[in-house]
C-alpha cells in the first residue's frame, strides 16, 4: 500500500512538473510583455513612436532598453534579458553568432540608414590628398562597408580575399592616395569630424543628430546583408509576439509614419512595403 501511495504521489508530482513546463512554454509563446534592445541611434525613436503604439493596440506591454554600446546588446539577447533587438545587419549578426555562440535570426528588415562619407573641413571629395585622415568604424562589419566606399572612390584597394565579419585593415592597400585610416567607435565618428579630414558615418547617427543623410559627399549603395534588421533568438521566430512585431514593422501605419518624417529621407525602405 505504501508503495502504491508513493508511486501515485510520484505520478502526481511528475504531472505537476510537466504541466508547469507546458504552461511556461505556452506563456513564452503567447506572452504580452516584450523587451526590445537598441544601441544608440534613431532606430529606438522609430520603434518608440512608430511601432509601440501599434503593439499597445494589440495588448502588448513594451519595454525599451537602450545600451550605450552596440557590443552590449547581443550578450543581453543571449542571456535572455531582452527578447528582440533593432540595431544590427544580417552580416553583423552572423559574425556575432559565431563569436559568442548565440543562435539569433533575422525577423524582418527595418528602414535602414546607409553609411556616408562626411566632412566638416572639406566641401568636396576633390580636396583629398596624401596624408588625409579618414575616420572609419572599428567593428569589422561596418569597417568593411566603410572601406568599400573608399574603394569605390578609387582612394584605396581591398584585397580579393578580404572577409566581412572578420575584416581588418590589413586587407586595405593604397590606390590613388596614401591615406591614414583611423578606426573609431561608430558612435564617435560624427562628433570627431572636426578632428579628421573625412569620416564614414552610419546614417542613423546622422538622422539622430537632426541632420540629413543627403549632406554626405558620398552615400553607399547598401547591400541587403548590411541593412538593419529586427533580430530575435531563433527559437522565438514563430511565437505570436514575434509575428505581431514583424507585422507592425511591415504595416501601412508604420510606413505612413516613416514617410511623414523628413529625417528619414534617404533611408532604405523595406521591400515588404511594396505590398501595402
Amino acid at each position: 500500500m505504501k508503495i502504491r501511495t508513493l508511486a501515485a504521489a510520484a505520478l502526481v508530482g511528475m504531472s505537476v512538473v510537466l504541466g508547469a513546463c507546458g504552461n511556461k512554454e505556452a506563456a513564452g509563446a503567447d506572452k504580452k510583455d516584450i523587451v526590445v534592445g537598441f544601441g544608440v541611434g534613431t532606430y529606438e525613436e522609430q520603434f518608440r513612436l512608430g511601432i509601440v503604439p501599434i503593439l499597445e493596440k494589440e495588448g502588448y506591454k513594451v519595454t525599451i532598453k537602450t545600451f550605450s554600446q552596440n557590443m552590449q546588446v547581443n550578450p543581453a539577447m543571449k542571456e535572455g534579458s531582452i527578447d528582440a533587438s533593432v540595431f544590427q545587419s544580417t552580416a553583423y549578426m552572423e559574425g556575432i553568432n559565431k563569436e559568442i555562440g548565440a543562435d539569433m535570426a533575422v525577423l524582418n528588415f527595418v528602414p535602414s540608414a546607409p553609411q556616408g562619407l562626411y566632412s566638416e573641413k572639406h566641401k568636396s571629395l576633390d580636396e583629398v590628398k596624401d596624408g588625409s585622415v579618414i575616420a572609419i568604424p572599428n567593428d569589422p562589419v561596418n569597417q568593411e562597408r566603410a572601406v568599400r566606399i573608399l574603394e569605390e572612390l578609387g582612394w584605396v584597394k581591398v584585397k580579393p580575399d578580404a572577409g566581412t565579419t572578420d575584416f581588418n585593415l590589413s586587407s586595405v592597400e593604397p590606390d590613388k592616395y596614401q591615406l591614414k585610416l583611423e578606426a573609431l567607435d561608430s558612435a564617435q565618428i560624427l562628433v570627431s569630424l572636426a578632428d579628421v579630414d573625412y569620416g564614414v558615418v552610419n546614417g542613423n547617427y546622422i538622422a539622430n543628430a537632426k541632420r540629413q543623410i543627403t549632406e554626405a559627399l558620398k552615400i553607399e549603395n547598401t547591400p541587403e546583408q548590411h541593412r538593419v534588421t529586427v533580430t530575435v533568438n531563433k527559437d522565438d521566430l514563430n511565437t505570436q509576439w514575434a509575428k505581431d512585431l514583424k507585422a507592425a514593422y511591415e504595416s501601412k501605419e508604420f510606413e505612413e509614419y516613416i514617410r511623414a518624417q523628413d529625417k528619414y529621407d534617404g533611408f532604405i525602405l523595406p521591400d515588404a512595403w511594396a505590398s501595402n
